[in-house]
């Protein structure tokens, strides 16, 4: 009896124990999420395309009254928007609402549901792995790449389809034992389909596929299919609206154009070649990358087991399906880390459950992080020495980056597992020093900064008219800031605008002034080289 007793003790004692390391892991990798994915979240311009996009059509929604059902038929410039459904534009119109209308709220509802991802993961690692350790690791890797960081930070939607893809796979393995989760599996779908549309039908089928092949009782269960029934119901009422309010046009824009086109056919010229997303993940996957090949390698030596499964059928099926579709955009290949972080976070737990003496690491690993420390400190030292005006940021991120992969190198030349610790530890603190930089959006550079110019065109064009300038092509973000339509035209289509409008607004920059050389010039402001100019006087309406 007193044995028996001490048994049960003892089996409690070491569940109280797993549920406290447990609850530290979790709480842990939500407060390294979140202080990376928040830091510094609000200092720089909105990007444009996306950001802008998303932007505006959230404002809308926060400044429309209830009434006009913007939250349900949403609108960009007043014109239907039927691009995505609106689920993170609604949740960024709340953010307005609570907190302003900001970049740091802009962005916020996206950032805070990608960190939630981090710890997403380490419980699909907790599901099928038996220790905490790769589970971990897992979400640590995931939490350090680059990519992931950087567009979860974005007012984007791609963050928050990480987030929910995460919510229906665990959901998905927590069904094997509690079919009550079979719910939550079609409310992580629904979230999926209600962010970026026909997405969740790809996503959703990679979570049927694993379950076939992993658990394939579950497809015959009452519970998976109410389960997933019941989820898309919000799904279902949503496209019926759209379809009944909207008709045919929904069904050629929304459904058609925006969604199913993309498959066969670039939209916006945005195309590639079948390696395309293969290329973007050798470019920006480091440094974890040196350590894909032996994580894979080991998943398909292991392809019995379900963490195995669920990183190859979710890794391999995804990139295949990406792959074959025509247009290509950089960040449609996010979803596929979370596969790519558990069979890396499977193979450094390889290394730390052996011993040092009985393995040789391969030399890859050494070399490869050698170069990544040399490319680096040679990084610091040109932005140091030979760039006269070069930000102290970028000299700060790249020899805290020389500094890790260096150390790591070494630690690995000398078979000691602290390299990761050291990789995962510098990593992390190079990646918070990028994200307190003004680089980390980059493409920022690509054209003027967006705000002098906005906030001329918003002190001096009346609300309900429209700019028309001489520069390549539309920017959202600046429709956003300056709260005007400002619309790229030709040099003959500005002329003609100045002949023939009553009263037109031009933003020039200095070739198109020369060329066009205007009559009755009124200049309203300058700023970043654009001008902003209109007639003297207005033209009576004929």
């Amino acid at each position: 009896m007193s044995r028996s007793l001490t048994h049960s003790r003892a089996k409690n004692l070491v569940r109280w124990v797993d549920n406290r390391i447990e609850g530290i892991c979790v709480v842990g990798l939500l407060l390294a999420a979140i202080i990376l994915f928040t830091i510094n979240l609000g200092d720089l311009p909105l990007r444009d395309w996306d950001e802008g996009t998303v932007a505006q059509v959230a404002k809308e929604i926060a400044l429309a009254p209830i009434e006009s059902a913007k939250w349900l038929y949403p609108t960009l410039a007043d014109q239907p928007y039927l691009n995505k459904p609106p689920l993170i534009h609604l949740l960024i119109a709340s953010s307005y609402k609570i907190g302003g209308i900001s970049e740091w709220t802009t962005r916020l509802p996206g950032a805070i549901l990608t960190a939630f991802s981090v710890p997403l993961l380490y419980g699909i690692g907790r599901e099928i792995f038996k220790s905490h350790t790769p589970a971990v690791y897992s979400a640590l890797v995931y939490l350090t790449w680059l990519p992931v960081v950087r567009h979860g930070r974005l007012a984007m939607l791609d963050g928050a389809v990480l987030c929910f893809s995460m919510v229906m796979m665990w959901c998905g393995l927590r069904s094997r034992r509690d079919l009550r989760y079979c719910l939550g599996i079609g409310i992580g779908l629904a979230a999926i389909w209600l962010t970026k549309g026909i997405m969740g039908l790809l996503l959703g089928g990679i979570a049927i596929a694993f379950l076939a092949w992993d658990t394939p009782r579950l497809l015959a269960s009452s519970y998976l299919w109410c389960g997933l029934l019941l989820g898309m119901l919000p799904v279902g009422a949503w496209y019926a609206a759209q379809w009944l309010h909207y008709g045919q046009q929904f069904l050629s824009i929304g459904i058609f154009g925006q969604s199913l086109q993309r498959i066969w056919t670039p939209v916006e010229n945005h195309q590639g070649p079948p390696w395309y997303y293969v290329l973007e993940i050798l470019k920006s996957a480091w440094p974890w990358l040196l350590f894909l090949p032996g994580g894979v390698k080991l998943a398909w030596e292991n392809r019995n087991l379900s963490w195995a499964k669920l990183a190859l059928v979710w890794g391999g099926a995804y990139l295949v399906a990406i792959s074959m579709m025509s247009t290509k955009l950089p960040w449609y290949v996010l979803p596929i880390y979370p596969a790519l972080a558990l069979m890396v976070g499977t193979k450094l737990y390889e290394v730390t459950n052996n011993s040092p003496r009985s393995q040789q690491y391969p030399r890859t690993w050494i070399w490869g992080l050698g170069l990544l420390g040399s490319i680096a400190l040679a990084g610091s030292l040109y932005f140091g020495v030979l760039v006269a005006d070069a930000s102290w940021h970028l000299q700060f991120v790249l020899v805290a980056a020389a500094f890790t992969f260096l150390v790591a190198a070494t630690l690995v030349a000398q078979r000691s597992v602290e390299f990761i610790a050291i990789l995962f530890w510098g990593t992390f603190v190079s990646l918070v020093l990028f994200m307190l930089s003004p680089h980390w959006i980059w493409e920022l550079g690509e054209a003027y900064p967006v705000k002098p110019v906005a906030a001329i065109v918003q002190r001096h064009v009346p609300r309900s008219q429209q700019v028309y300038t001489s520069f390549e092509y539309s920017r959202p973000s600046l429709n956003f800031y300056s709260e005007r339509q400002v619309i790229p035209a030709s040099v003959a289509e500005l002329s003609q605008h100045w002949e023939k409008d009553s009263q037109p607004y031009l933003l020039l920059d200095e070739k198109a002034m020369a060329r066009l050389d205007l009559l009755e010039v009124k200049s309203l402001g300058q700023a970043e080289g654009w001008t902003l100019v209109t007639r003297q006087r207005e033209r009576a309406r004929g």
